[in-house]
């Protein structure tokens, strides 16, 4: 390294292309300080004196443009339109070798081009005087020969011709200004014309002299880095390129679980280093799980593809509990009912399970108007299939509504009879069947049911998946015996939710190697390389393993699970419109109204009638009656009708309907009202009048 050069690193990556890399180079000095930590275009970038950038990759990014006459710099990206042309240099060539040695020989557009020659020339017998204006035609090369440059020349009166001058020429050439245009694609392909001054073609730029410098996109690798590195080469940083000195260095490689998982089958067993542990809210709960730190060492026995399922425990319980259990697991199990709390539940799992039967956990009441119809506790019934039902109550357009609703047939117990007559079993089979009727649920219905199963057999959960369709609720009978603690024992009942194939590698501890855990490529973030540590066996002798096969997981792991299985289930149906008229009638229609009865409209709580606010508690004092009127005549005061008496009105007997005013009384009314005209004493009229308002306001007290 001693004799290398160091070099900015944009001269540097310019005089590299892709055809010989990859190129190790070492951070020499630079404005990046030690342990200097910058993000370009996303991606942190740390150089130390002393690191090793291994270049994988240069693209050619954007176009720095500087101002020779006040150093200003802008960029331009690589596909701008424009174009340039080159500026003449200010001093003169020595030699037309020197002049033709700077032109971009390889591209067709820069010939032809004019020069003049500031002394005179002499071919052979020709001689060309001063300052006089020649074309480069062709270069004209001849093996054995030197080489020519044939030019054209304009003499007098119009008059022309072509000669052939040597490039070896001597004297004081200069360039004249050429009407070639180049693009930046072209001025960056060539090495020849990079190293050229060039100014736009357009108006507004026209004096300005620029040099043009490519900044390349670096793609580099660095020892213990995440992910390939990103940088531009416009970095003022001076490099080594250390690539001959450095072919034993290893430059650490990062891989995700995925790609392990996509590494040859040969590259396992292997020990690896952890490089960036999981996250610290990860989506699982195990014992395993704190252990994955960084820098810890882990043994990756295989890769492979797991059949799971995952087991939720009962919403009952004080935390429900989430389970990614492998189909290898040893335990028996024996199925639970399931429950269902709409009907439309029932319509999913008959179509999962056809022949469902349900019994009924909680009655629910009829409402003819929707369809509804009534269910008694312990009722069962046969779900059969779905079709459509025509509801009683129009729509708010006057419309008939049909929805979808699941046949069901009812199935009735025969009753416990006494008679002793009655044991022939053809005839109870009969009645059996006479007592089953059909009923019609509407998909949206509320309900409560329970699973009806008459199988007491144990299952293992390979044989679950084939004959039962899923979710399922089951109960663990028997455990696991190859686990040392089994944790799905002792649940009165776990949910199998679903099932899915998982890529997985089987690792393990390198202080316990036979024992073993299944990590899921899909659903574990962490980082890791591939080291040469030896493995913590013979070689050839590995252990045998003991695969944890029931992992417990967070609710989140649960919720992302069923996102990606549920992405296109349909949401339940929702209730029918209803028509607020039609309902109304149907609902007023339903009430027994007897003969001359008149409905009373009930008075609103927030609004009390004045005799009722007689009797507050702001009003206790009765109001005196008023003043008798002065008798007339001799006559005797006309009889008073009867008053109800205290017992009377104590009586046992329901009281009349304060929103329904009773034939008999408005009678009296009238008949009090006709003997108020002919009677000169109506206070007692004023006092029958009171004790009618008391009653009222009484009754009224006792219904609110």
């Amino acid at each position: 390294m001693a004799d290398s050069t160091a070099l900015p690193l944009q001269e540097l990556i310019a005089s590299l292309d892709n055809s010989c890399l990859p190129r190790i180079l070492q951070v020499c000095s630079g404005v990046y300080f030690q342990g200097s930590i910058y993000e370009l275009s996303g991606s942190e970038v740390c150089f130390s004196t002393g690191d090793l950038i291994k270049v994988i990759g240069i693209e050619l990014l954007s176009v720095c443009c500087e101002d020779i006459s006040n150093n200003e710099k802008f960029e331009l990206p690589i596909n701008h339109k424009g174009l340039f042309k080159v500026v003449p240099e200010d001093m003169p060539y020595s030699s037309l070798e020197e002049m033709v040695s700077l032109r971009p020989v390889e591209l067709e557009s820069c010939l032809p081009f004019t020069f003049t020659s500031l002394s005179k020339i002499t071919v052979g017998n020709f001689t060309l005087g001063a300052d006089r204006v020649l074309t480069v035609l062709s270069i004209e090369r001849h093996e054995g020969r030197e080489d020519q440059v044939r030019c054209h020349v304009r003499g007098q009166q119009e008059a022309s011709a072509e000669v052939s001058i040597p490039i070896s020429s001597q004297g004081e050439f200069k360039e004249c200004e050429s009407e070639e245009r180049f693009t930046l694609q072209e001025i960056m392909s060539s090495p020849c014309l990079r190293s050229r001054k060039f100014r736009f073609i357009n108006t507004t730029k026209c004096e300005r002299a620029l040099v043009l410098s490519p900044i390349y996109q670096i793609q580099a690798i660095m020892s213990m880095r995440k992910n390939i590195l990103k940088f531009p080469s416009s970095l003022e940083v001076d490099v080594f390129d250390v690539t001959e000195i450095s072919d034993d260095v290893n430059f650490v490689t990062p891989l995700n679980l995925p790609e392990v998982f996509s590494q040859p089958d040969e590259s396992f067993p292997s020990v690896v280093e952890i490089l960036e542990g999981p996250e610290t809210r990860s989506l699982f709960k195990c014992s395993w799980l704190p252990e994955l730190s960084k820098n810890r060492h882990l043994i990756f026995h295989k890769i492979g593809t797991s059949a799971m399922i995952v087991l939720s425990s009962l919403k009952s319980r004080k935390t429900q509990q989430y389970f990614l259990v492998s189909q290898q697991y040893g335990g028996r199990f024996r199925r639970r009912p399931r429950e269902f709390n709409s009907v439309y539940e029932l319509y999913v799992a008959s179509t999962q399970a056809p022949g469902l039967k349900v019994s009924v956990t909680k009655s629910c009441e009829e409402y003819e108007e929707e369809g509804l119809p009534a269910l008694g506790v312990g009722e069962q019934l046969e779900v059969l299939r779905c079709e459509r039902m025509e509801l009683p109550c129009e729509s708010s357009k006057g419309q008939k509504q049909s929805v979808e609703a699941l046949l069901c047939q009812r199935l009735q117990e025969p009753d416990d009879d006494d008679d002793d007559d009655d044991d022939d079993d053809d005839k109870e089979a009969v009645k059996q069947k006479d007592e089953r009727e059909e009923i019609i649920l509407p998909l949206y219905m509320q309900g409560h049911f329970v699973e009806v199963i008459a199988d007491n057999k144990k299952y293992r959960i390979k044989d679950l998946g084939k004959e039962f369709s899923l979710p399922l609720d089951v109960k663990v009978v028997s455990r696991d015996t190859e686990l040392e603690t089994d944790p799905l024992v002792g649940f009165s009942c776990l949910r199998i939710e679903g099932a899915m194939i998982e890529p997985t590698i089987q690792a393990s501890f390198l202080h316990r190697p036979d024992h073993c855990f299944e990590i899921p490529t899909q659903w574990l973030s962490m980082s890791v390389c591939f080291t040469k540590d030896a493995l913590p066996w013979p070689s050839g002798d590995p252990p045998k393993c003991h695969v944890d096969r029931v992992t417990e997981v967070t609710d989140t792991f649960f919720y992302e699970f069923r996102k990606q299985g549920n992405s296109d289930e349909a949401p339940p149906p929702r209730p029918p419109k209803r028509n607020l008229s039609s309902s109304k009638s149907c609902k007023k229609s339903t009430k027994k109204t007897s003969k001359g009865v008149k409905s009373k409209p009930r008075p609103e709580k927030s609004a009390p009638t004045k005799e009722l606010a007689d009797l507050t508690l702001h009003k206790k004092r009765r109001p005196p009656a008023p003043p008798p009127p002065a008798i007339l005549g001799d006559e005797p005061p006309p009889v008073v009708p009867r008053k109800h008496s205290v017992a009377e009105m104590t009586t046992g007997k329901a009281l009349p309907n304060t929103y329904v005013e009773r034939e008999e009384s408005i009678k009296k009314v009238q008949l009090c009202e006709s003997e108020d005209e002919d009677s000169d004493h109506d206070y007692e009229i004023v006092d029958d009048t009171f004790t009618m308002v008391v009653k009222k306001a009484q009754e009224n007290a006792m219904h609110y």
